[in-house]
């Protein structure tokens, strides 16, 4: 047996252990603590491999790479707040009277082994981490070699305090490249893959496993400002989707805009002054993790659309305008998985939603969609209670009929 099953089979023992018979709530304080408390290593481990990284990665992915004070500050809170939710296993998402004596529920359940596979982003392991201890799943985590010892030492901290409680196993920090192959073909003991990195990475993943796949391979963004638009509002918003950190997935990439919007000129300027590179009428449809941004004047709300369903990725797109009827149009025609009226496109983001942390932003139209907090990573199951029920009294000429009373 290899190294890679083994842990894998270790894993999902640890699931069942987890999801069971642990204090999820305990194991989270104790780890937003024990993150605190080694704050200096981690970037102590950071900075060595940012230097490692300089020059051989590209601006966007080195951009990822880096965890300052308040990247790991937002991190602990975030799993501060996932400590302070309320447990989600075994909650009773409804409940139906099939017969006297014979009840259905509906429970939330984990999903089981996770396998995230990522680029960059050593922010992602404890964020990954927190999200499958509170829904009582275990993870093995795959990051890239240029974030190898921050990835060694949070991994080394986390499994720190899970070993305590007889769980080490629930979170791994997978080391070779090798090990993503095997890893793949692993549909008996892992039940989802999440991948975060590049497009190529994505659709490589997709392509290569049975395993169901939970994420998105482009994040390509769009504002649209329509004639409508408020000249402030449409500067602010424009700006900060593009430029406020354009190396991320919900970054905006191609600005749309109303041909009869009075101030284009405000609006470009604007980006300008924020290093950004306007190409007018050209790189529809590419991602550019950079301070470059494709612009399109349209003739109408329609063409807009129109213009985001053939271009777009599916993540995020947002429209200006101060016209309601509009607004709402764009709201339910956009087939996204975020879609906003008068905000940046940048607060398509887990920790911004309330969620503690996201695993990543998923455009499936399957179990998750959006950012993927705790809720995406539980699913559920069937219990039904009866008491010698059988299903010959409910068949034939004389079968007694079912009630099915909701009961919640």
């Amino acid at each position: 047996m290899s190294e890679i099953r083994k842990q894998a089979e270790n894993a999902r023992r640890a699931f069942f252990k987890l999801s069971t018979d642990a204090d999820r709530t305990r194991i989270l304080i104790e780890m937003a603590a024990a993150l605190r408390g080694n704050a200096g290593l981690i970037l102590e481990a950071n900075a060595k491999d940012l230097e490692n990284a300089r020059g051989s990665l590209s601006q966007a992915l080195y951009k990822r790479l880096v965890l300052d004070d308040a990247k790991l500050r937002d991190v602990v809170d975030g799993i501060e707040q996932i400590a302070a939710m309320d447990d989600p296993l075994g909650r009773v998402l409804s409940e139906t009277e099939l017969d006297d004596g014979l009840i259905l529920r509906k429970v939330q359940t984990p999903i089981g082994v996770i396998a995230a596979i990522f680029e960059s982003r050593p922010d992602v392991v404890p964020q990954i981490a927190s999200l499958a201890i509170r829904t009582g799943n275990a993870v093995l985590l795959k990051g890239g070699r240029e974030a190898i010892q921050t990835n060694a030492v949070m991994g080394s901290v986390i499994r720190g305090v899970l070993d305590r409680h007889g769980l080490a196993d629930a979170v791994q920090v997978l080391s070779t490249r090798e090990e993503i192959a095997e890893l793949l073909q692993m549909d008996d003991l892992i039940s989802l893959v999440i991948p975060r990195g590049s497009n190529d990475m994505v659709r490589t993943i997709q392509k290569s496993t049975k395993i169901p796949v939970l994420g998105h391979a482009d994040g390509i963004c769009h504002v649209f400002i329509d004639e409508f638009a408020d000249i402030e509002k449409a500067v602010r918003i424009t700006v900060d989707s593009k430029a406020q950190y354009p190396a991320v997935c919900n970054a905006a990439e191609t600005l749309l805009v109303h041909k009869n919007f009075p101030a284009l000129d405000r609006v470009t300027s604007a980006l300008k002054a924020a290093g950004v590179e306007l190409r007018f009428e050209s790189g529809f449809g590419e991602e550019f993790s950079d301070l470059i941004m494709a612009v399109r004047v349209v003739n109408s709300l329609e063409d807009a659309i129109d213009h985001i369903h053939k271009y777009g990725s599916a993540h995020t797109d947002a429209i200006v305008t101060e016209n309601e009827s509009n607004a709402r149009r764009f709201l339910d025609r956009v087939d996204s998985a975020n879609v906003f009226w008068n905000a940046s496109t940048r607060f398509a983001d887990g920790y911004r939603y309330g969620f503690g942390a996201e695993v990543g932003i998923s455009t499936n139209k399957t179990h998750a969609r959006g950012p993927v907090g705790v809720d995406g990573l539980l699913i559920y199951k069937y219990q039904l209670i009866g008491s010698g029920h059988i299903v010959a009294t409910y068949a034939g000429d004389n079968a007694r009929p079912f009630l099915h009373r909701r009961l919640k």
